[in-house]
């Protein structure tokens, strides 16, 4: 498919390269020296990014299927977030951002997500098709990010790894051949200022060589007691093309991030079914006022293409992650303090605190071909690839964690046992005889926040294992298309190692492999209408590098890997020449093997195996333009997702925990263009949906259903280069809680705050 501006001339270009999984295909060009002005691109050779058209929506995926694939005929359903709905919503962050996804429910402050009613493990969010680490605990910038796509289903036929509920998949701008230069500032509720900077173009008369400068900037505080966010992203990267035939690009991210980890608003009442939610305010913190959780990560990412001919193009891609943690935290040990007979006193939590420092790297090679080819009538778009995942904790690393119960003889008891309360201390709480803690309980009705004095504490330090992964993996796959019918087949090996004491004496070693399979069928029925099936299976290890906690070596031989499957069949549809979308999808993913906490107030880091689970349900939606001036994006989904095996037999058949069964969200922006008077100004309108919940470890109460508005002024003076934007969010102030983990973990929704910006293009 060829791109061209209304007048037939070339727009300007995003490399999207390898770096990004996409495809150099069967239509490549053959090298020519014209200009990059002059020449025509193929999509399937670079990804346009830059387009003039400000919309909601993407006709394309690259990293679905490695190939430059219409949405509309990737057998799987794709939710895309542009760059410009971002900017819209003025969403800084990866949260924000995924709001309104149909089927995408966020379950906590951090970077953990429920996708189809399966929540996501901690494995950190796909960049350009490569895999990351760490990112669970602080959301991402959206700065440097051109879309992101959120693959439902279990993708492991293209990616290693992954969720079975879907991908997260992050999109970053590349370099343009025309200059273009954004400058953004915002402030607004909650002491926040926040800027952004993104720069691109030519560095040379032939526009062969590009580059492109990103950067982010947010000092905020919270209307959470105690937390703040200090955050900078610079994001340089640079492409060279010299002809039609090969690119290379290279860019860099990094991301310095300093906050305190928000474990949520504890409440009073455990007791069931008559809970009270606002027993304490929506602002309240159970951290300490000398916390902090600060993180450095940085990327590097490579691409390289060349189209050996028509038919024959190879791509290849390199990314490098090194990530850095120090921690120190003051957090509930999920669980309220105990009498000297070992029954709850709901006035106080139990407490613990933890100093953490470790270091992560991860590795990540993707090479492949997309050859086309034709045998009789049908024509073939072939992909065979390897891909090589390598993540690395290194030596060093190490939590000293305070937390039980004293004792007469100075030493710690890791929980309270009343059958020999003879040997630990107590104290009067409140009149009641109650054993002493090392870390003192949080008074929940009346909370202070004096600086903690470490030194008060004992401590039990733990060496950080060293620990690594290496994924090897070859796969291939086939689009064949035979007049209305395309036939997506795939197959991937993939071999895993999982390594205890990794290089170090008493290594130890645990191999998996898994044969995965992915058969898709799409049909088009019409113009403008294509119905498809899909089958696909995921497999996910779960070692001592799944989880950020410390796991007894070998971790391997504990917990059987994540296994799924996804049956899926949908309608996909166009209108309106093609600038309205309109998608359905039924779904059924099933998967086995689950690793989650175990609830543990003596060992907050202890895991458990649930058997099996199984997520059914729909999804509606709907993204384009009415007219030139109006567009939006739409979704709704409903998801029946049931325990279908546990080892507590009780449980099965009960509701999944952290999932809405109804969700739904609408953003919608309307510009006027022809008035005399209220020319260049434009308003946005924003309404989220969210069923009710469980609480993660306990099902004592449920989390209320919320419906919540968000609104946007926009205005752009005549022949300005500068867009003026207010944009409130939660706009009636509801209270609500985006999810919980048990009666001293809940988390809060933002009430309403209001975000001023100022934007100049030049």
């Amino acid at each position: 498919m060829k791109i061209f501006s209304p007048a037939g001339r070339y727009k300007h270009t995003g490399l999207y390269a390898a770096a990004l999984l996409c495809s150099l295909s069967a239509y490549a060009q053959q090298a020519d020296t014209t200009s990059a002005r002059q020449r025509r691109e193929d999509l399937q050779t670079v990804e346009i990014t830059g387009t003039r058209t400000r919309k909601y929506f993407s006709d394309y995926s690259f990293a679905a299927t490695k190939t430059a694939t219409l949405n509309k005929d990737i057998p799987q359903a794709i939710s895309t977030v542009s760059k410009e709905l971002i900017a819209d919503r003025q969403a800084f962050t990866l949260g924000d951002a995924l709001k309104h996804v149909a089927g995408v429910s966020q379950s906590s402050y951090y970077n953990q997500f429920s996708i189809r009613g399966i929540s996501q493990n901690e494995e950190g969010v796909i960049i350009n098709g490569m895999r990351t680490r760490q990112y669970y605990f602080n959301q991402p910038l959206t700065t440097n990010i051109e879309r992101i796509e959120v693959i439902k289903g279990p993708a492991s036929a293209t990616f290693s790894s992954v969720d079975p509920g879907g991908s997260i998949n992050l999109v970053t701008k590349k370099p343009l051949a025309e200059s273009r230069r954004e400058i953004s500032i915002s402030a607004g509720s909650f002491s926040t200022v926040r800027g952004a900077l993104d720069i691109t173009g030519p560095l040379n008369k032939e526009k062969t060589l590009l580059y492109r400068l990103n950067a982010g900037y947010d000092n905020s505080r919270s209307f959470r007691d105690l937390q703040y966010r200090k955050a900078f992203l610079i994001a340089p990267s640079f492409s060279y093309v010299p002809n039609a035939a090969t690119s290379l690009n290279v860019e860099l991210v990094l991301n310095d991030t300093r906050t305190r980890l928000d474990r949520g608003q504890a409440i009073f009442g455990a007791v069931a079914g008559k809970t009270d939610l606002g027993s304490t305010p929506v602002t309240f913190n159970m951290g300490g006022s000398n916390d902090h959780f600060n993180t450095q990560d940085l990327m590097l990412m490579a691409s390289f293409s060349h189209a050996f001919s028509s038919k024959v193009t190879f791509s290849m891609a390199y990314m490098k992650q090194t990530w850095n943690e120090d921690l120190q935290e003051h957090r509930t040990t999920n669980a309220f303090a105990v009498d000297e007979d070992n029954q709850p006193i709901p006035t106080y939590a139990g407490m613990r605190a933890v100093l953490r420092q470790q270091r992560w790297n991860t590795d990540n090679v993707s090479a492949y071909f997309n050859i086309s080819a034709a045998t009789g009538p049908l024509q073939h778009k072939l992909v065979i690839g390897y891909d090589r995942i390598h993540t690395q904790k290194f030596r060093g690393g190490g939590e000293s964690s305070a937390g039980g119960y004293r004792l007469k003889d100075g030493s710690i008891a890791a929980k309270y046992d009343p059958a020999r309360k003879d040997n630990y201390l107590f104290r009067k709480i409140n009149g009641i005889n109650a054993p002493v803690p090392n870390v003192p309980h949080f008074n929940l009705a009346a909370p202070t926040y004096a600086m903690p004095e470490l030194s008060h504490y004992i401590f039990t330090a733990s060496e950080i294992p060293p620990a690594g992964y290496i994924v090897n993996a070859i796969y291939a796959q086939d689009q064949a298309r035979y007049g209305k019918f395309l036939l997506t087949l795939g197959l991937r090996q993939e071999w895993y190692e999982d390594y205890t004491n990794y290089k170090q004496p008493g290594e130890k070693k645990i191999a998996q492999q898994q044969l995965l399979p992915r058969v898709g069928l799409t049909y088009e029925a019409g113009a403008h209408i294509n119905v498809y099936g899909v089958y696909l299976r995921g497999y996910q290890p779960q070692g001592n590098t799944s989880s950020l906690v410390i796991l007894p070596p070998p971790p391997g031989v504990a917990f059987k890997p994540l296994e799924s499957d996804l049956k899926e069949a949908g309608v996909k549809t166009t209108w309106l020449q093609d600038m309205l979308q309109v998608n359905v999808a039924l779904f059924e993913i099933n998967q086995r093997n689950l690793l989650m906490n175990a609830n543990d107030p003596a060992d907050v880091n202890k895991l458990t195996e649930r058997g099996a689970q199984r997520s059914r349900g729909i999804e509606v939606e709907a993204a384009g333009f009415f007219t030139p001036s109006w567009q939006f994006n739409a979704g709704y989904s409903y998801v029946d997702a049931v325990i279908t095996a546990d080892n507590n037999a009780a449980l099965t058949g009960q509701r999944v925990q952290n999932t809405p069964q109804h969700s739904a969200g609408l953003w919608t922006r309307y510009d006027i263009r022809r008035s005399k008077w209220f020319k260049g100004l434009g308003a946005g309108i924003g309404v989220q949906y969210s069923g009710d919940k469980l609480p993660w470890y306990i099902r004592d109460f449920v989390i209320p259903a919320y419906t919540i508005a968000d609104a946007a002024l926009y205005y752009t003076p005549p022949g300005s280069h500068v867009q003026l934007a207010m944009n409130v969010s939660n706009l009636f102030n509801q209270t609500y809680w985006v999810g919980a983990q048990s009666y001293l973990r809940l988390f809060p929704g933002t009430p309403r705050n209001i975000m001023f910006n100022v934007t100049y293009r030049f």
